[in-house]
Protein backbone atom coordinates (compact mmCIF):
# COMPACT_ATOMS: atom_id res chain seq x y z
CA UNK A 1 0.00 0.00 0.00
CA UNK A 2 2.83 2.16 0.74
CA UNK A 3 4.01 2.15 -3.13
CA UNK A 4 0.43 2.74 -4.01
CA UNK A 5 0.16 5.66 -1.93
CA UNK A 6 3.34 7.40 -2.37
CA UNK A 7 2.99 7.44 -6.21
CA UNK A 8 -0.99 8.52 -6.32
CA UNK A 9 -0.68 9.63 -9.64
CA UNK A 10 0.13 5.28 -10.62
CA UNK A 11 -3.56 3.85 -11.94
CA UNK A 12 -4.74 1.44 -9.97
CA UNK A 13 -6.32 -1.92 -11.52
CA UNK A 14 -8.42 -2.64 -8.13
CA UNK A 15 -10.48 -0.26 -8.44
CA UNK A 16 -13.61 -1.11 -10.70
CA UNK A 17 -14.32 2.89 -11.36
CA UNK A 18 -10.85 3.69 -12.63
CA UNK A 19 -10.86 0.76 -15.29
CA UNK A 20 -14.32 1.98 -16.21
CA UNK A 21 -12.87 5.43 -16.99
CA UNK A 22 -10.42 3.84 -18.80
CA UNK A 23 -12.83 1.97 -21.18
CA UNK A 24 -15.05 5.34 -21.93
CA UNK A 25 -11.87 7.47 -22.93
CA UNK A 26 -10.91 4.65 -25.06
CA UNK A 27 -14.38 4.63 -26.65
CA UNK A 28 -13.81 8.76 -27.16
CA UNK A 29 -11.07 11.23 -28.75
CA UNK A 30 -9.14 12.31 -25.99
CA UNK A 31 -9.82 16.09 -25.39
CA UNK A 32 -6.25 17.91 -24.82
CA UNK A 33 -6.52 21.48 -22.70
CA UNK A 34 -5.24 24.47 -24.02
CA UNK A 35 -3.12 24.75 -20.96
CA UNK A 36 -1.26 21.70 -21.80
CA UNK A 37 1.18 21.86 -24.86
CA UNK A 38 0.66 19.83 -28.43
CA UNK A 39 3.75 17.53 -27.50
CA UNK A 40 1.50 16.25 -24.24
CA UNK A 41 -1.04 13.51 -23.73
CA UNK A 42 -3.75 14.95 -21.86
CA UNK A 43 -3.68 13.56 -18.67
CA UNK A 44 -6.47 10.32 -17.31
CA UNK A 45 -9.21 12.01 -15.39
CA UNK A 46 -10.09 9.40 -12.13
CA UNK A 47 -13.14 9.48 -11.10
CA UNK A 48 -14.09 9.14 -7.69
CA UNK A 49 -17.17 6.77 -7.05
CA UNK A 50 -19.54 8.66 -5.21
CA UNK A 51 -19.85 7.39 -1.10
CA UNK A 52 -22.29 7.26 1.55
CA UNK A 53 -21.83 6.94 5.07
CA UNK A 54 -18.55 7.81 6.62
CA UNK A 55 -17.12 9.19 3.58
CA UNK A 56 -19.84 11.41 1.96
CA UNK A 57 -19.11 14.46 4.62
CA UNK A 58 -15.58 14.05 3.15
CA UNK A 59 -15.66 13.72 -0.50
CA UNK A 60 -17.97 16.59 0.09
CA UNK A 61 -15.32 18.78 1.28
CA UNK A 62 -12.77 17.35 -1.49
CA UNK A 63 -15.38 18.60 -4.14
CA UNK A 64 -15.11 21.52 -3.06
CA UNK A 65 -11.72 22.26 -3.79
CA UNK A 66 -10.26 23.17 -6.72
CA UNK A 67 -7.96 20.95 -8.75
CA UNK A 68 -5.90 18.70 -6.47
CA UNK A 69 -6.87 15.37 -8.48
CA UNK A 70 -4.01 13.70 -7.31
CA UNK A 71 -4.46 14.87 -3.65
CA UNK A 72 -7.84 13.48 -3.37
CA UNK A 73 -7.14 10.68 -4.99
CA UNK A 74 -4.81 9.60 -1.97
CA UNK A 75 -7.65 10.64 0.41
CA UNK A 76 -10.05 8.32 -1.40
CA UNK A 77 -6.97 5.37 -1.33
CA UNK A 78 -6.20 5.94 2.36
CA UNK A 79 -10.41 5.45 3.14
CA UNK A 80 -10.37 2.44 0.81
CA UNK A 81 -7.48 0.88 2.61
CA UNK A 82 -8.99 1.45 5.89
CA UNK A 83 -12.66 0.38 4.99
CA UNK A 84 -11.01 -2.78 3.74
CA UNK A 85 -9.09 -3.22 6.66
CA UNK A 86 -12.06 -3.01 8.95
CA UNK A 87 -13.72 -5.95 6.33
CA UNK A 88 -10.50 -8.19 6.80
CA UNK A 89 -10.66 -7.78 10.42
CA UNK A 90 -14.30 -8.59 10.65
CA UNK A 91 -13.96 -12.03 8.75
CA UNK A 92 -11.04 -13.26 10.84
CA UNK A 93 -8.31 -11.74 8.56
CA UNK A 94 -4.58 -9.95 9.62
CA UNK A 95 -5.22 -5.88 9.11
CA UNK A 96 -2.25 -4.77 10.43
CA UNK A 97 -1.73 -0.57 11.35
CA UNK A 98 -0.15 1.03 8.69
CA UNK A 99 2.09 4.34 9.46
CA UNK A 100 0.54 7.69 8.11
CA UNK A 101 3.08 9.91 8.51
CA UNK A 102 3.06 12.38 5.39
CA UNK A 103 5.11 14.72 3.43
CA UNK A 104 3.14 17.42 1.60
CA UNK A 105 5.58 19.32 -0.90
CA UNK A 106 4.80 22.47 -2.59
CA UNK A 107 4.31 25.72 -2.91
CA UNK A 108 2.61 28.29 -0.96
CA UNK A 109 -1.25 28.84 -1.10
CA UNK A 110 -1.72 25.11 -2.95
CA UNK A 111 -3.58 23.94 -0.37
CA UNK A 112 -1.89 22.19 2.17
CA UNK A 113 -3.22 23.04 5.44
CA UNK A 114 -7.03 22.68 3.93
CA UNK A 115 -6.19 19.29 2.99
CA UNK A 116 -4.58 18.42 6.33
CA UNK A 117 -7.36 19.35 7.96
CA UNK A 118 -9.30 17.04 5.94
CA UNK A 119 -7.46 14.14 6.43
CA UNK A 120 -7.69 14.43 10.30
CA UNK A 121 -11.26 14.33 10.20
CA UNK A 122 -10.78 11.36 7.91
CA UNK A 123 -8.76 9.80 10.75
CA UNK A 124 -11.26 10.69 13.36
CA UNK A 125 -14.56 9.13 11.73
CA UNK A 126 -12.48 6.05 10.71
CA UNK A 127 -10.72 5.54 13.92
CA UNK A 128 -7.40 6.39 13.18
CA UNK A 129 -7.37 9.01 15.90
CA UNK A 130 -9.59 9.81 18.36
CA UNK A 131 -9.56 13.36 18.49
CA UNK A 132 -9.03 14.30 14.81
CA UNK A 133 -8.03 17.61 15.80
CA UNK A 134 -5.22 20.28 13.72
CA UNK A 135 -1.81 21.61 15.68
CA UNK A 136 -0.32 23.52 13.16
CA UNK A 137 3.56 24.82 14.33
CA UNK A 138 6.58 26.53 12.73
CA UNK A 139 10.09 26.83 13.55
CA UNK A 140 9.28 28.90 16.23
CA UNK A 141 6.99 27.07 17.98
CA UNK A 142 9.49 23.91 18.71
CA UNK A 143 13.10 25.49 18.80
CA UNK A 144 13.96 26.88 22.29
CA UNK A 145 16.38 29.56 23.56
CA UNK A 146 18.93 27.16 24.95
CA UNK A 147 19.85 23.60 25.75
CA UNK A 148 16.81 21.41 26.50
CA UNK A 149 14.78 24.11 25.93
CA UNK A 150 14.01 23.17 22.56
CA UNK A 151 12.87 19.34 23.80
CA UNK A 152 10.81 20.11 26.00
CA UNK A 153 8.84 22.39 23.84
CA UNK A 154 8.77 19.84 21.21
CA UNK A 155 7.32 17.07 23.68
CA UNK A 156 4.87 19.61 24.51
CA UNK A 157 3.67 19.81 21.40
CA UNK A 158 3.70 16.33 20.53
CA UNK A 159 1.34 15.90 23.85
CA UNK A 160 -1.19 18.51 22.17
CA UNK A 161 -1.47 16.37 18.92
CA UNK A 162 -2.11 13.19 20.19
CA UNK A 163 -5.39 12.01 18.96
CA UNK A 164 -4.82 14.18 16.03
CA UNK A 165 -2.12 15.68 13.50
CA UNK A 166 0.96 17.77 13.99
CA UNK A 167 1.30 19.98 11.16
CA UNK A 168 4.72 21.59 10.37
CA UNK A 169 4.68 24.48 8.13
CA UNK A 170 8.30 24.91 6.62
CA UNK A 171 9.63 22.08 8.34
CA UNK A 172 13.05 22.57 6.14
CA UNK A 173 13.76 25.57 8.79
CA UNK A 174 14.30 23.05 11.29
CA UNK A 175 17.81 22.14 9.85
CA UNK A 176 19.18 25.52 8.79
CA UNK A 177 21.64 26.09 11.78
CA UNK A 178 23.75 23.48 11.07
CA UNK A 179 24.78 20.86 13.64
CA UNK A 180 24.91 23.10 16.63
CA UNK A 181 21.58 24.59 15.98
CA UNK A 182 18.36 23.72 17.98
CA UNK A 183 16.30 22.70 15.23
CA UNK A 184 18.42 19.47 14.94
CA UNK A 185 17.27 18.70 18.69
CA UNK A 186 13.63 19.19 17.79
CA UNK A 187 14.27 16.52 14.72
CA UNK A 188 15.84 14.44 17.09
CA UNK A 189 12.70 15.03 19.36
CA UNK A 190 9.95 14.31 17.08
CA UNK A 191 11.91 11.16 15.62
CA UNK A 192 12.17 10.17 19.19
CA UNK A 193 8.22 10.85 19.80
CA UNK A 194 7.46 9.25 16.09
CA UNK A 195 8.63 5.95 18.09
CA UNK A 196 7.19 6.94 21.36
CA UNK A 197 3.57 7.27 20.54
CA UNK A 198 3.53 4.94 17.40
CA UNK A 199 -0.37 5.38 15.80
CA UNK A 200 -1.43 8.42 18.67
CA UNK A 201 -0.72 11.04 16.12
CA UNK A 202 0.37 11.61 12.82
CA UNK A 203 3.06 13.68 11.82
CA UNK A 204 3.07 16.23 8.64
CA UNK A 205 6.03 17.78 7.15
CA UNK A 206 5.19 20.82 4.67
CA UNK A 207 6.70 23.16 2.60
CA UNK A 208 8.60 23.75 -0.77
CA UNK A 209 9.45 20.41 -2.40
CA UNK A 210 12.98 21.44 -3.16
CA UNK A 211 13.91 22.65 0.45
CA UNK A 212 12.02 19.70 1.92
CA UNK A 213 13.96 17.17 -0.02
CA UNK A 214 17.17 18.65 1.17
CA UNK A 215 15.86 18.35 4.39
CA UNK A 216 14.88 14.78 4.02
CA UNK A 217 18.64 14.06 2.84
CA UNK A 218 20.10 15.91 5.91
CA UNK A 219 18.89 13.04 7.99
CA UNK A 220 18.94 9.68 6.21
CA UNK A 221 16.60 8.21 9.11
CA UNK A 222 13.92 10.68 7.88
CA UNK A 223 12.58 9.52 4.51
CA UNK A 224 11.55 5.88 5.24
CA UNK A 225 9.38 7.30 8.22
CA UNK A 226 7.33 8.97 6.26
CA UNK A 227 5.95 6.55 3.35
CA UNK A 228 3.09 8.87 2.32
CA UNK A 229 4.82 12.19 0.21
CA UNK A 230 2.68 13.58 -1.82
CA UNK A 231 2.88 16.83 -4.26
CA UNK A 232 0.58 20.07 -4.22
CA UNK A 233 1.30 21.40 -7.74
CA UNK A 234 0.71 25.12 -8.65
CA UNK A 235 -2.91 26.37 -9.93
CA UNK A 236 -3.19 27.07 -13.22
CA UNK A 237 -4.49 30.68 -14.65
CA UNK A 238 -8.42 29.35 -14.88
CA UNK A 239 -7.90 27.12 -12.03
CA UNK A 240 -7.13 30.46 -9.73
CA UNK A 241 -9.40 32.71 -11.53
CA UNK A 242 -11.98 30.14 -10.52
CA UNK A 243 -10.65 30.43 -7.00
CA UNK A 244 -11.21 34.07 -7.27
CA UNK A 245 -15.30 33.83 -7.63
CA UNK A 246 -15.51 31.32 -4.92
CA UNK A 247 -13.91 33.66 -2.99
CA UNK A 248 -16.13 36.75 -3.63
CA UNK A 249 -18.87 34.30 -4.00
CA UNK A 250 -18.09 33.23 -0.48
CA UNK A 251 -18.32 37.49 0.65
CA UNK A 252 -21.56 37.96 -1.21
CA UNK A 253 -19.65 39.83 -4.17
CA UNK A 254 -19.52 38.65 -7.80
CA UNK A 255 -16.86 39.99 -10.58
CA UNK A 256 -17.57 41.79 -13.69
CA UNK A 257 -16.51 39.90 -16.56
CA UNK A 258 -14.14 43.26 -17.38
CA UNK A 259 -12.46 42.51 -13.72
CA UNK A 260 -11.90 38.71 -14.34
CA UNK A 261 -9.89 39.71 -17.39
CA UNK A 262 -7.64 42.23 -16.09
CA UNK A 263 -7.03 39.51 -12.89
CA UNK A 264 -6.79 36.69 -15.17
CA UNK A 265 -4.20 39.63 -16.85
CA UNK A 266 -2.36 40.23 -13.92
CA UNK A 267 -2.24 36.87 -12.75
CA UNK A 268 -0.31 35.45 -16.14
CA UNK A 269 2.12 38.17 -15.42
CA UNK A 270 2.43 38.01 -11.46
CA UNK A 271 3.24 34.25 -12.03
CA UNK A 272 5.97 34.74 -14.54
CA UNK A 273 7.78 36.53 -12.33
CA UNK A 274 7.47 35.46 -9.03
CA UNK A 275 7.34 31.36 -10.79
CA UNK A 276 9.23 30.47 -7.13
CA UNK A 277 7.34 32.25 -4.60
CA UNK A 278 4.06 33.13 -6.01
CA UNK A 279 1.77 32.11 -3.28
CA UNK A 280 -1.26 30.69 -5.64
CA UNK A 281 -4.42 30.76 -3.61
CA UNK A 282 -3.21 32.95 -0.71
CA UNK A 283 -1.72 35.36 -2.92
CA UNK A 284 -5.86 35.78 -4.89
CA UNK A 285 -7.13 36.17 -1.18
CA UNK A 286 -4.92 38.96 -0.73
CA UNK A 287 -5.94 40.25 -4.27
CA UNK A 288 -9.82 39.66 -3.32
CA UNK A 289 -9.89 41.08 -0.20
CA UNK A 290 -7.74 44.78 -1.43
CA UNK A 291 -11.10 44.70 -4.11
CA UNK A 292 -13.61 44.73 -1.85
CA UNK A 293 -11.60 47.53 0.66
CA UNK A 294 -11.01 49.47 -2.89
CA UNK A 295 -14.90 49.01 -3.96
CA UNK A 296 -15.64 50.42 -0.11
CA UNK A 297 -14.28 53.49 -0.88
CA UNK A 298 -15.55 53.49 -4.30
CA UNK A 299 -18.81 53.07 -3.21
CA UNK A 300 -18.76 56.04 -0.25
CA UNK A 301 -17.58 58.72 -2.71
CA UNK A 302 -20.20 57.65 -5.90
CA UNK A 303 -22.73 57.22 -3.29
CA UNK A 304 -21.91 60.32 -0.50
CA UNK A 305 -25.74 61.45 -0.61
CA UNK A 306 -27.47 57.85 -0.41
CA UNK A 307 -27.48 54.17 -0.67
CA UNK A 308 -26.39 52.27 -3.32
CA UNK A 309 -28.61 49.38 -4.44
CA UNK A 310 -28.14 45.33 -3.20
CA UNK A 311 -26.33 44.82 -6.72
CA UNK A 312 -24.03 47.41 -6.45
CA UNK A 313 -22.69 46.42 -3.32
CA UNK A 314 -22.03 42.99 -4.36
CA UNK A 315 -20.05 44.30 -7.88
CA UNK A 316 -16.65 44.40 -8.02
CA UNK A 317 -15.77 46.28 -10.84
CA UNK A 318 -12.59 46.58 -13.14
CA UNK A 319 -11.64 50.01 -11.15
CA UNK A 320 -11.80 48.00 -7.90
CA UNK A 321 -8.95 45.71 -8.83
CA UNK A 322 -5.68 47.60 -7.84
CA UNK A 323 -2.05 45.84 -7.68
CA UNK A 324 0.90 46.71 -5.07
CA UNK A 325 3.57 48.44 -7.55
CA UNK A 326 7.13 46.38 -7.51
Amino acid sequence: MHGRVMATNDRSENRPSRQINVILRNQEPPVISQAVPDTEPAPIQKVIPQQKGLFADIQKELDQLVGLDNIKELIYEIYALLQIGQMRQEAGLISGNQVYHMIFKGNPGTGKTTVARIVAKLFQKMGVLNKGHLIEVERADLVGEYIGHTAQKTRDLVKKALGGILFIDEAYSLARGGEKDFGKEAIDTLVKAMEDYKNQFVLILAGYSGEIDYFLQMNPGLPSRFPIQVEFPDYSIDQLIQISEIMAKERDYILMPQAILKMKQHLLQEKCETLYAFSNARYVRNVIEKSIRQQAVRLLAQYSAGTPGKLELMTIRIEDLKFDKK
